[in-house]
């Protein structure tokens, strides 16, 4: 392992799990903001971390990107499983989700996340708004057992992350690093698409 990497104990993980159906079924990951896809977009924070994965139940449009990529182990299960997934599959102690539709995520945002771990912490997230933030979050590799049990329930990820040792992070704290918070935007309707810049990719 490089002695260079940042965090050489995290996986970042993204989340890519179905396809858009509000964007006319387009893999989500292959939007494009600046001429880059969203995938490679956080594909270049990798170098920091000590290894990659992306979660992905159909994998062939992301076959370009030559990164390991895995299915849910438990499907039909939205957010929560694509976790489950990055856990079971993980080859580190920590695992860093992020989500394939949220194109200005930005390492600053992870190090506030990867900061707060502790020996007695599960997983760090943020919360705004009174929201979770699930896909930008930090996950300890070794809930994935639990984690896969408890999604026989079909748990929110509040309900899952009470069952854990979770820090939630105040909003504060995102804001100090990202003041408009635009590591929280995600794509998922055409006017999601306007505002933000982002395009479709070609057919």
């Amino acid at each position: 392992m490089d002695a260079g990497v940042e965090y050489p104990d995290v996986t970042l993980a993204i989340i890519a799990g179905g396809e858009g159906r509000r964007l006319s079924g387009v893999p989500k990951g292959l939007l494009s903001v600046e001429g880059r896809t969203v995938v490679e977009r956080l594909l270049s924070l990798a170098p920091c971390f000590g290894d990659v994965l992306l979660v992905a139940n159909v994998p062939e449009p992301y076959a370009r990107f030559g990164v390991r990529t895995v299915a849910d182990v438990v499907r039909g299960k939205g957010a929560p499983g694509g976790v489950h997934a990055a856990l079971v599959a993980a080859r580190t102690r920590w695992v860093v989700a992020v989500a394939c539709d949220m194109p200005f995520v930005g390492l600053e945002a992870l190090r506030v996340l990867l900061g707060a771990r502790a020996d007695d912490v599960d997983a760090v997230g943020f919360e705004v708004a009174g929201r979770l933030e699930p896909l930008l979050a930090v996950y300890r590799a070794e809930l994935a057992e639990a984690w896969g049990r408890s999604l026989g329930e079909d748990p929110s990820l509040r309900q899952l992350l009470s069952r854990f040792r979770a820090r939630l992070l105040p909003e504060g704290m995102l804001r100090a690093v990202d003041p408009e918070l635009r590591s929280l935007v995600n794509v998922n309707t055409p006017e999601d698409l306007a505002r933000h810049g982002v395009t479709l990719p070609a057919r």
